[in-house]
């Protein structure tokens, strides 16, 4: 007798991927990034895509661009415009806007020359009081823009032009002062002991496993969503890899005569950024006053039927991004060994708006990063110094770097819906 075939299991169709279980997670999270980027959520790939691009075409253009003394000297000349952008950004977020961040940079390390300089003060007071000058001019402006009500553009413009002529009181119309402190000229000038740098890297590096490895184990304790652990550790050694390459090439010898002198190791310079990265970074992501800030940039009345302190969240952005410009002013004038009436001035505040807006902050607010101010400086130096390795004038430079910013500001418009090119309203 033949069995029943209505009680037997049925067969199910050979449609289960073959693919082995941590193959299809990572390709599940790849196809789910690459939904992100068509939706709009482009994050820092157009500026990284742009450090790519850039490096390559000016690597072949005049090779010395790639060469160990190069890779140190963009540091150098990146650093002061990365730190005033990573104080923008918090403006930014919060839907204003700082025009006077260039000037509040000079007027900072202008008091600080004096106070080093002229009045022999130790190296400490220096700084702090030029920290404070920021925070001092932050308030400021915050509480203008927002207790009193005039639009963030007309304030700080005035404190462009204000700033610029509290700068020339401070250096007599014009006098140049010179820095002699070898602590503060040390920040932008001088480098690590090679062995220094192999144990920053290894703090930095084991800190940030140790980071990603924890949250995702959290994550899977509390059965939260959670990317691939494959991911991640592909996420720890690229950065391991690209920051041990980093220092082994620092570490290398740069000097065109190490006999008389030697230049190895990473600069200083860098610990710095890294630290204010981290810092701030830290706020935007793990802080309260952090969620506030993208909430009051998103939507300012949600946030306030929230309860959030919108006043206070704003003048602190104020305050965070004129305190980051004096941080800017101290790094220019260490690596310039002296302050002048142009510290701060000509094209710096540009290129700190720039290295923001490029590095993926947005100009319509709530959105922005730590790390967008750093990969957008990177864009602006490598620019800059790459063009100028090539001969080729300033108004050639601010062009690119005008297009390369009109560029960025297009991507992030039609990313939020704003532009009408594809249709959108």
């Amino acid at each position: 007798m033949s069995p029943d075939v209505s009680t037997q299991a049925p067969v199910e169709p050979a449609t289960a991927s073959a693919e082995p279980g941590p193959v299809k997670a990572v390709l599940d999270h790849l196809r789910g990034y690459l939904s992100k980027v068509r939706s709009g959520e482009v994050g820092a790939l157009p500026a990284v895509a742009g450090i790519i691009a850039l490096c390559v075409f000016f690597g072949l253009a005049e090779p010395v661009f790639l060469s160990v003394g190069n890779l140190a000297n963009l540091f150098g000349q990146g650093a002061a415009v990365a730190c005033i952008a990573m104080g923008l950004v918090f403006v930014l977020i919060t839907n204003e806007i700082d025009l006077s961040a260039g000037f509040a940079s000079g007027v900072a390390a202008a008091i600080m020359a004096v106070l080093l300089t002229e009045w022999g003060m130790p190296w400490p007071v220096g700084i702090t009081a030029a920290i404070a000058t920021g925070v001092l001019i932050g308030l400021t402006l915050g509480t203008l823009v927002v207790k009193v009500g005039i639009p963030s553009f007309v304030v700080t413009l005035a404190g462009f032009l204000a700033f610029q002529g509290l700068a020339l009181i401070i250096l007599d119309e014009g006098t140049n002062i010179s820095i002699h402190n070898e602590t503060v000229k040390a920040i932008a000038g001088e480098n690590l002991e090679r062995w220094q740098g192999w144990l920053l890297l290894a703090v930095t590096v084991g800190g940030y496993t140790a980071l990603q490895v924890s949250r995702w184990r959290r994550r899977v304790r509390r059965g939260l969503s959670h990317e691939p652990l494959a991911v991640v550790t592909a996420r720890i050694v690229a950065l391991g890899g690209l920051l041990t390459a980093t220092v082994f090439l620092l570490n290398l010898e740069r000097s065109a005569n190490p006999q008389l002198v030697s230049l190895t190791g990473v600069p200083i310079v860098v610990v710095l950024l890294g630290a204010l990265f981290v810092l701030w970074s830290f706020v935007l992501r793990r802080t309260r006053f952090g969620r506030h800030l993208y909430a009051v940039g998103g939507n300012r009345e949600a946030a306030i039927r929230a309860g959030v302190a919108v006043d206070r969240v704003r003048i602190t952005a104020f305050v965070i991004c004129s305190s980051m410009a004096a941080v800017g002013g101290i790094v220019a004038a260490s690596r310039a060994a002296s302050v002048d009436p142009n510290t701060g001035g000509s094209n710096v505040l540009l290129l700190s708006v720039g290295a923001a807006v490029i590095g993926g902050a947005s100009l319509f607010g709530g959105k922005g990063s730590a790390r967008a101010a750093l990969l957008g400086g990177a864009v602006v130096a490598i620019i800059n110094n790459g063009m100028g390795l090539m001969g080729l004038s300033a108004g050639v430079r601010f062009g690119v770097t005008g297009l390369v910013l009109l560029l960025a500001a297009g991507v992030d418009a039609l990313s939020r819906g704003r532009g009408s090119f594809f249709g959108r309203h």
